[in-house]
């Protein structure tokens, strides 16, 4: 007779299905706000005795709250569970040329804490401080970070981004991680304001959009399939390198059409117009002396036929049917802005709206949260409970 010997089994599996049936319960509670025990093993599929110690672990976790019984039409009430959306809290910071802000928000994106300061050199210092100061006594729920940054962003390092001090891949994502403890991703400021614009903004209706961003650069963030793309190494959506002619060679940090066609060289052509300070609203000043002046005029559409130009080469190669304008470009009349609309649709090969962003400042943060939101809570592996 021969002996079969069972192997045992791996502490390392049992702890891998214990996680993915806490993973299951959290997710149920999450999406069903409140709910009995009942409904959480039905809607896990679990048993009650596998759910009732899981159940015990997240109350005392802070993950679940129990509350009173619910109305039922038949039998007695049953105790409800709530979840709790400031289990899981979330850093969103953003580098901007001058300063730096940081969120602090629950899963549910309401944010509970807010930080703006003067950007110095020490970007992984000032962050590593930030979070944990203004996370505080819910430090122990921090669960993920994101970082927005101008430059082309690449495993968590930044590049081409002079404007705040990161120009060849410095690694802040991987420092921060280090410092913090908790997973942090870093991506293109102007990738994140797409983001954002598609969770909470002008955007939030479609599945494929262009976000065209016109600031001291110019750069676009592109989601199709909902998803932000970001290309093999990061720079999907560097619009502002386009080549204007074929002697372009080459750049400092600076693309070719931005250096012509942003709101810096916007501004130093208002300048040349009607001489005097410097503008803080290039666009909307140069559509405001368009009505007066035919030199501003003419200037204003050529601004709108360079940017028209640039919509219809994005058209061409991804056709993300809505392209949303944010920025200076969204400083566009509504003129100004059917003017543009009339040049993508007479150019493009397929329909595209165009649109003004609505978000403003608070598009790079939505997007944020809702970055750190994905880290922060993984998805269930396929055929999961």
């Amino acid at each position: 007779m021969i002996d079969v010997v069972t192997p045992p089994t791996s502490p390392v599996s049992r702890e891998r299905s214990k996680e993915i049936k806490r993973l299951s319960v959290i997710s149920a509670a999450r999406q069903a706000r409140l709910l009995s025990r009942a409904e959480l093993t039905e809607l896990t599929g679990l048993s009650p005795a596998t759910l009732t110690p899981l159940v015990r672990a997240l109350i005392a976790e802070g993950y679940l709250i129990e509350r009173g019984p619910g109305t039922s039409r038949t039998g007695r009430p049953r105790a409800m569970l709530e979840f709790n959306p400031r289990a899981e809290l979330v850093a969103a910071v953003s580098l901007e040329p001058s300063r730096i802000s940081c969120e602090i928000a629950d899963s549910d994106g309401v944010v509970i804490a807010h930080r703006t300061a003067r950007l110095h050199r020490d970007i992984v210092g000032t962050i590593c401080r930030f979070v944990p100061e203004l996370v505080g006594d819910g430090l122990p729920a921090l669960r993920g970070v994101a970082i927005a940054a101008p430059g082309v962003s690449s495993g968590g390092a930044v590049r081409l981004a002079p404007s705040v001090g990161l120009v060849e891949g410095q690694p802040i994502g991987d420092s921060v991680q280090r410092q913090l403890g908790v997973p942090v991703v870093v991506d293109n400021d102007v990738n994140l304001m797409a983001a954002g614009e598609h969770a909470a903004g002008a955007g939030s209706d479609v599945s494929d959009l262009l976000l065209l961003h016109v600031a001291d650069g110019v750069g676009a963030g592109l989601i199709l399939g909902g998803r932000v793309r970001h290309g093999a190494a990061g720079a999907a959506g560097e619009v502002g390198f386009l080549p204007l002619d074929p002697a372009d060679r080459g750049h400092d940090g600076v693309g070719p059409f931005e250096a012509r066609w942003s709101a810096n060289a916007i501004a130093e052509r208002v300048v040349a117009l009607r001489p005097g300070r410097r503008p803080s609203a290039a666009v909307r000043e140069l559509v405001e002396l368009s009505r007066t002046d035919a030199a501003a005029a003419g200037y204003l559409g050529e601004v709108l036929g360079a940017w028209a130009r640039l919509i219809v080469s994005c058209v061409c190669v991804v056709d993300p049917g809505r392209v949303l304008l944010s920025g200076a470009a969204a400083d566009l009349d509504d003129a100004a802005l059917a003017q543009l609309q009339s040049l993508v649709t007479l150019a493009a090969p397929a329909p595209t709206e165009v649109r003004r962003a609505v978000l403003g400042d608070r598009a790079v943060l939505h997007g944020a949260v809702s970055y750190a939101l994905s880290a922060a809570v993984p998805a269930l592996p396929v055929g999961s409970p």
